[in-house]
């Protein structure tokens, strides 16, 4: 057997602070920054995806960011084999690959494999999405209840990319997909992965989150939204966090004010489910973060969880 590469993967909710940890990880190491974030691999789409500034990607090279255009769809096979292939080219040049990023299905991809499921069925996908929008992603779900009950248990009822992509498959194959994803949870035999999360209290991400959105929107998300929609937003980056709410405002549905709020709601949520699923993930070592520790000592103590055991 090949010698395993070996990775490391700095994880942790939205507005948890892993970029700041990681550059910070990846400067001590010499290591390079692979993104795990799946709608950083969108041209414009900045300030609402909180990417690194330029000064941090001189600082320290960066991966999978800016790979595609809005307009396009991006799967997650797509990313795997990007991140494949960004592995290999960090590796070979004697550096070590350090994901940053809060995608589940990205950071399992990579850590376990990829569900090798029948290819995408764009008008089976479209039909299921027109009902969603018809009946509600409420109605998609309950069918998945009926036919895949056990991975509907592990999924957000509002997940609708991973709704569709479950009926799609039981469609396709006539077996759930809960049945054919044998490969997670069991670590990939190509890579040492170890993952560190940084995890903080509820009240203190809620109020990081609220900081965050306050700035995302004083650095002009709604400007920068606009800018995107006339080039072209494909379905998957208009359901985007903030990108949404702001499009529902552009479109005269909502105010400037309550887009703020939603955004803010719709972020707390998310956090919540990311959580949820890093809790499932076997390699995690929970790096709990104090309310205002100083970078320096969060980098220590990041720095010390990977280089243990």
């Amino acid at each position: 057997m090949a010698e395993q590469v070996r990775l490391l993967c700095l994880i942790g909710p939205t507005a948890s602070g892993k970029s700041a940890v990681g550059i910070e990880v990846a400067g001590a190491l010499g290591a390079e920054i692979l993104s795990l974030d799946s709608m950083a691999v969108y041209r414009g789409m900045d300030v609402g995806t909180d990417k690194p500034s330029p000064e941090d990607r001189v600082r320290v090279p960066h991966h999978l960011v800016d790979i595609c255009e809005p307009s396009e769809s991006f799967s997650t096979g797509r990313y795997l084999a990007a991140a494949e292939n960004a592995i290999a080219d960090v590796t070979a040049r004697g550096r070590l690959p350090l994901f940053v990023g809060g995608t589940s299905l990205y950071l399992k991809a990579i850590t376990e494999g990829l569900f090798s499921g029948p290819p995408a069925d764009w008008q089976l996908r479209r039909r299921l999405h027109d009902e969603a929008e018809l009946h509600g992603a409420a109605a998609l779900y309950e069918r998945l209840r009926k036919v895949d009950p056990a991975y509907a248990d592990k999924i957000h009822p509002n997940d609708l990319r991973r709704i569709v992509r479950a009926l799609e498959v039981f469609e396709k194959t006539g077996r759930p997909i809960s049945q054919q994803h044998t490969q997670f949870g069991k670590p990939h035999d190509r890579y040492d992965s170890r993952v560190v999360c940084i995890r903080r209290e509820r009240a203190d991400i809620c109020r990081r989150i609220d900081r965050r959105v306050a700035r995302m929107f004083e650095l002009g998300l709604v400007e920068e939204t606009r800018n995107l929609l006339a080039l072209g937003m494909s379905r998957e980056a208009r359901q985007a966090l903030g990108y949404r709410q702001v499009i529902e405002h552009i479109e005269g549905r909502i105010s400037l004010e309550e887009a703020i709020e939603l955004t803010r709601r719709k972020t707390r949520a998310f956090a919540k489910r990311q959580m949820t699923w890093f809790r499932s993930i076997p390699l995690v070592r929970w790096l709990d973060a104090a309310r205002d520790e100083p970078l320096e000592s969060l980098t220590e103590r990041a720095l010390a969880k990977f280089e243990s055991g």
